[in-house]
């Protein structure tokens, strides 16, 4: 698409503003990936216990590590949240290239399925596609299993019990529609608003919206 719009697989967008020089966002594939917590490992010099995240011990390592790099973490400081803020940090601030970050904890994916290697213990099938920084596109497998999909929403409430507003609440009539099935799926979403922000150069979000959010006042 991109190839299609320019005619090259490089775009000029004023990501600083209008009056700023543009930045260079390279489309040319592939792109490049980002396992989640071996990449935060070797960016921030870390040692993460990824088999088991729901510990005390976990989150307090997690808390050192924002205290030794003067990290700030917003909301309430449940492992999920420590996690997100580490990984926006050191991960999310280099992808101004379209870049993969993969294979996220199950700490941070409750509707997203365990991964099926062995290899990876703790993580799940999960990627999310950054573009000058800002996630565009967020997919995993469907977790559908009814028992696990329901001790992970318990998890989930717990962490909104400790304050984080962004976890997850309990979903009874979710978990009743899995224990009558649901087949092998994945779940995509895209946000076509931030693709249509990058390729027009535009710096609002209002300027692509097809629906304004308000509508306009007449002086």
């Amino acid at each position: 698409m991109v190839k299609e719009l320019t005619g090259g697989y490089k775009v000029q967008y004023h990501a600083n503003g209008a009056d700023k020089p543009p930045i260079e966002i390279d489309f040319t594939p592939p792109f490049a990936r980002i396992n989640m917590i071996k990449g935060l490992e070797d960016m921030a010099d870390l040692n993460i216990p990824e088999e088991d995240l729901s510990t005390d011990d976990a989150n307090e390592y997690l808390m050192e590590a924002c205290a030794r790099y003067d990290i700030t973490c917003p909301l309430s400081h449940t492992t999920a949240r420590l996690l997100d803020t580490l990984v926006g940090h050191f991960l999310e601030e280099t992808c101004v290239n379209p870049t993969f970050i993969i294979n996220h904890p199950v700490i941070m994916s409750p509707l997203a399925k365990s991964h099926r290697d062995e290899a990876w213990p703790g993580l799940t099938e999960r990627f999310e596609l950054f573009i000058n920084k800002h996630e565009v596109c967020n997919a995993y497998t469907e977790l559908n299993d009814p028992v696990v999909q329901r001790e992970r929403f318990e998890e989930q409430l717990r962490d909104r019990q400790d304050g984080d507003d962004e976890a997850m609440a309990m979903d009874e009539t979710f978990c009743t529609a899995l224990e009558y099935g649901l087949p092998p799926t994945g779940g995509w979403g895209l946000g076509i608003d931030r693709l249509t922000m990058l390729l027009t150069d535009s710096q609002n979000i209002k300027e692509v919206l097809l629906f304004p959010a308000m509508k306009p006042q007449d002086s």
